[in-house]
């Protein structure tokens, strides 16, 4: 017997199983292409066309009033997921949103970012000396 090794055999065996075809299958019929079918939205009294070479016409008649206007379906109102909520608190929420890219932020994100940065930090610098100044002055007596 011959030694045949797998990775030799199972390209073989798939090429074999891809290609092969049994014996009496006959191709499948191709079914004729579909005809066209044309969908019309038709308003107040205008005559539905008639289709031309084997079309399908099918036409849905809508009051003369809708005529243009925009689609029922894009018309709607959407629904608001959200509480009401005054220009006031919208404002401020914006407000504090933007605050983050505005100059002085410090930011990496924004304009003037870096300048901010080093305002926080004489800011932070001022702060921590008030506050050791008012715990030593709360201290003596």
């Amino acid at each position: 017997m011959r030694d045949i090794s797998m990775a030799k055999a199972i390209p073989t065996l798939m090429s074999l199983l891809l290609f092969a075809t049994p014996i009496g299958a006959a191709e499948p019929a191709t079914p004729p292409p579909p005809s066209r079918i044309a969908n019309l939205v038709v308003y107040g009294n205008d005559p539905c066309p008639a289709g031309k070479d084997g079309e399908i016409v099918v036409c849905a008649r809508q009051p003369e009033s809708e005529r243009y206007r925009i689609p029922k379906e894009l018309r709607a109102k959407r629904k608001q997921n959200h509480p009401a909520e005054s220009w006031t608190a919208r404002a401020r929420t914006m407000d504090e949103v933007s605050q983050k890219v505005l100059p002085d932020s410090c930011s990496a994100v924004g304009s003037g970012g870096q300048s901010g940065c080093f305002r926080k930090f004489q800011q932070d610098a001022r702060d921590a000396r008030n506050a050791q100044k008012a715990e030593e002055a709360a201290d003596k007596p």
